[in-house]
């Protein structure tokens, strides 16, 4: 099986897959990125468009083209979906959503496609487990974005909160890419000092109220950005940037990306976003970070939602 490590496909050119394959152009990870949309002029509005900037970023060659052109990726990011609207929650999407994977799924899957499966349409976590049990990949190569963009954003409000770099800020967003997913705060540190020493050391206070206020501005964020603007794609772009990187550098980064579980933390039978290692092969490692008795128990709830969810699909391949 013949694979280019420095190939890599986006299914759904929408303002998302636009977005990252943007991304891609700035970050120079490939040689050659293959667009595909069902609007085949989309795909190939947005590649001549990406080519115009050529000149200025990394050299590669940007097309639109066929599932045909897929074969040899070492990774495609599945983008395609109906978008999340005012007032809708992620899971609103999940009928119309799966669908849609499940038609992309068909046409990777009647391919000799060796790479790595990204997903990245909402309900992430849902389509993550469904990508897996209807391909028949091997768990390792496919993972969702998971929660990358949550701790991201997580990380910049509690760097603002503390008035540090939020490069510096090491926490965890993890459990479902949504409502009910939760912040990691007993494992939270600066820089491997931990959060509550960083605070008594620079005479500040970071409270109970000042802790969720933060967690519910990051798991509202998303509403907020739709309501304003209609679609949020820049962030979930660099996301996808920084898991990408990881992969075509063989970095083995540590990201809360989404995984099917086989007995972490108890769970089995989904997928839910938690720390783990990327690496070239894609999934390396799930880490058990440890957690104290209440974020167990939201990491388990979060776990029951996702099951009511799955249970509404019929999986057979």
């Amino acid at each position: 099986m013949n694979i280019n490590p420095r190939k890599a496909a986006i299914v759904g050119c929408g303002q998302v897959g636009a977005s990252i394959a943007f991304r891609f152009l700035q970050q120079g990870l490939f040689s050659q990125l293959v667009l595909l949309d069902v609007n085949r002029n989309k795909a190939e509005g947005e590649a001549m468009d990406l080519r115009d900037g050529l000149p200025y970023g990394a050299a590669m060659e940007i097309n639109a083209g066929t599932y045909d052109d897929i074969t040899d990726c070492s990774l495609i990011v599945i983008t395609a979906g109906a978008n999340q609207k005012p007032g809708e929650t992620r899971l609103d999407l999940i009928g119309r959503n799966t669908e849609i994977l499940r038609s992309v799924l068909k046409e990777i899957t009647a391919r000799n496609f060796g790479g790595i499966l990204l997903i990245v349409s909402n309900p992430v976590d849902v389509l993550t487990y469904t990508a897996w049990k209807l391909s028949g990949y091997p768990r390792e190569r496919v993972i969702g974005s998971g929660t990358v963009l949550d701790t991201g954003r997580l990380k910049q409000l509690l760097g603002a909160e503390l008035q540090v770099d939020s490069r510096n800020i090491h926490a965890f967003i993890i459990g479902e890419h949504g409502d009910s997913e939760l912040a990691v705060w007993s494992e939270a540190n600066v820089s491997g000092l931990d959060l509550e020493d960083f605070c008594r050391i620079r005479g500040q206070s970071l409270s109970q109220e000042d802790r969720e206020r933060l967690y519910r501005e990051v798991r509202d964020s998303a509403y907020q950005i739709i309501q304003r603007k209609g679609a949020t794609y820049y962030g979930i772009a660099m996301a996808v940037g920084r898991i990408a990187a990881s992969i075509v550098k063989d970095e083995h980064a540590v990201l809360p990306v989404s995984v099917v579980l086989e007995g972490q933390y108890g769970l089995r039978g989904l997928a839910l976003s938690l720390p783990s290692i990327v690496s070239r092969n894609g999934l390396q490692e799930i880490l058990e970070i440890p957690l104290n008795h209440e974020e167990q128990k939201a990491l388990e709830a979060s776990a029951g939602q996702m099951r009511e969810a799955l249970a509404s699909l019929a999986l057979e391949a």
